[in-house]
């Protein structure tokens, strides 16, 4: 009887130490928190200044920054369960202008047509596809289309003339598992969340959403954030040849997780990590509208399809970890005399070309040049840096005082602007 007390006490020490780990983490969550709330403190007194800062090069000419999120399946893909309430709820609480659906593509029935579209409580909603190729490509078509659900019999190149032909806007998907990367999509998904997480370890992730998920359910993906290093190498090999536009893709599914249910399927018991709530504040593509005058001021634009779509083409827009603190003011411009371009741009070069970045608080600043690191500079809140070699200029901004997990993680990844 000693014996078997030793036993379950030796098993239970161990269980004990073998969560010391995952307490930690909750506790690093703990201070991650904290240290988030500050900087966004921080970041709404210097909005005002920013905002100034960005009228002051052209009036006329002021950009809106409208937050969304690409890659939202619901039960229409046979791989989620989310139900068209739980998205527009999760949208609502986020404050998202936008979400552009991805419906995996049916043989038996047109999904683009069946999943949300058009306004819905002041979220614009775009009925996409997502399509698989007969060459193994992942593909996003915005809008989809019912010509798409046969595409397993049609290439990546097929799909994305089809798309065009559509003044539809295409995004190669899952960059990592690409084999063609001369097919001609609009758009590369140069992050992906499920990407992301399918490099946590399984148990670990367990663990810390027992421990964390209730108390920080969108910081416990802090433990797992990676820079998408292989996805960036390929797009910049794509940019020397090219313009391709860089989104991130939620891939939200809300299906993550364990659950117990009766027979009626509600739920008695269960934990979810992935739901849509949480999904679209991990990461989101900030999207770049310009201003309406009206009496002689600027007020934002309705947003509609074609005009985000549009500016999803020109290149107009960044991508934002949100979670990590609100990137809205982030502006990335070329100058050159009285012409100001926006990333995803075209610049002519001349003696006074030079770049403008205006950081929502202090950072570390990353430009690359034709994929290259041409500037890396911390505590910048405003740069103005001149420009006398040709090329493909993109950014990437960091947070460091934010300390471990995230501090050489990435918070904000620009597109390019293209000095001819």
């Amino acid at each position: 009887m000693a014996r078997v007390k030793k036993i379950v006490l030796a098993v239970v020490v161990l269980i004990l130490l073998s969560q010391i780990p995952f307490a930690y983490r909750r506790y690093r969550l703990g201070r991650l928190h904290a240290a988030i709330q500050s900087l966004q403190s921080n970041s709404r007194k210097s909005q005002t200044q920013s905002a100034e800062d960005l009228k002051s090069i052209d009036s006329d000419d002021t950009f809106y920054d409208y937050k969304g999120v690409v890659h939202v399946h619901s039960f229409l893909g046979g791989h989620s369960t989310g139900t068209f309430q739980e998205i527009l709820s999760a949208a609502e609480s986020n404050h998202l202008q936008f979400v552009v659906m991805t419906e995996h593509v049916e043989g038996e029935f047109d999904t683009s047509v069946m999943t949300l579209k058009g306004e819905h409580a002041k979220v614009l909603f775009v009925n996409g596809n997502e399509v698989s190729a007969s060459d193994g490509e992942r593909l996003l078509s915005l809008p989809g289309d019912i010509s798409l659900t046969g595409s397993s019999k049609l290439s990546a190149t097929e799909i994305v003339t089809n798309s065009r032909a559509r003044s539809a806007f295409s995004i190669a998907a899952y960059p990592q598992e690409m084999k063609n990367a001369d097919a001609g999509a609009d758009g590369l998904e140069v992050y992906n969340v499920f990407t992301n997480a399918r490099t946590i370890n399984p148990i670990v992730a367990f663990f810390d959403g027992l421990w964390s998920h209730r108390t920080y359910p969108d910081l416990v993906f802090a433990n797992y954030l990676q820079r998408p290093a292989e996805a960036l190498n390929i797009w910049d090999a794509m940019l020397a040849r090219r313009k391709v536009v860089a989104t991130a893709g939620n891939d939200a599914h809300s299906n993550v997780g364990i659950s117990l249910n009766d027979a009626s399927g509600n739920e008695i018991v269960g934990l979810k990590l992935d739901p849509y709530r949480v999904s679209f504040a991990l990461v989101r593509l900030h999207v770049l509208i310009p201003g309406v005058p009206v009496d002689s001021m600027l007020e934002r634009q309705r947003l509609d399809e074609r005009l985000l779509l549009d500016a999803l083409a020109a290149g107009h827009c960044f991508i934002g970890f949100d979670f990590l603190g609100d990137p809205g003011t982030f502006r990335f411009e070329a100058i050159s005399g009285q012409h100001r371009k926006i990333q995803g741009d075209e610049i002519v070069l001349q003696s006074d070309t030079h770049l403008r970045i205006v950081l929502p608080v202090s950072s570390r600043l990353m430009i690359f040049h034709d994929g290259n690191v041409w500037l890396d500079e911390n505590g910048v809140t405003n740069k103005d840096i001149s420009v006398s070699e040709r090329g493909v200029y993109r950014v990437e901004v960091y947070l460091p005082q934010l300390g471990k997990p995230v501090g050489d993680k990435p918070w904000i990844i620009s597109n390019p602007i293209y000095v001819k």
